[in-house]
């Protein structure tokens, strides 16, 4: 935040360009172009009686809130299940969450959660055999 204010001062009390206040601060000059960018869009005028903390909520307030549907997931172990069935595809089963679910998630969705699930499963090959029967290499 105090480089934030430290910008402001360089340029409007010392009237430094950009790049000169962003080698004097050790910041990139799209930071502080950004900075200044955000102050004079918020309408705010120098020299600033803000506190700090006051000031970074102008120049950066908080993301508006995006009203997402709560779509309901698919029972991830059950599509691994029916998978290893014969003749069972993911596009059959994706075909089926979504009669059960109609606003539910398109198939590229469906396929790529999928296979981020499918990669979090710890697999495990066990192999069984006796001492000295078998040569690995």
């Amino acid at each position: 935040m105090r480089k934030i204010r430290e910008v402001l001062r360089l340029k409007f009390d010392c009237g430094l360009s950009v790049r000169k206040i962003a080698r004097s601060l050790g910041i990139g000059h799209s930071s502080a172009g950004d900075y200044l960018c955000r102050f004079a869009a918020s309408g705010l005028t120098w020299p600033c009686s803000l506190s700090d903390a006051e000031l970074e909520q102008q120049l950066f307030p908080p993301a508006p809130a995006v009203a997402s549907e709560k779509r309901p997931l698919p029972d991830w172990a059950w599509v691994h299940a029916e998978l290893r069935r014969p003749g069972v595809t993911l596009a059959l089963l994706w075909q089926e969450y979504r009669l059960s679910q109609p606003q539910g998630f398109q198939y590229s969705w469906f396929c790529e959660h999928y296979r981020a699930w499918q990669g979090k499963l710890d697999v495990v090959m066990r192999q069984e055999h006796r001492v000295g029967e078998k040569l690995f290499v």
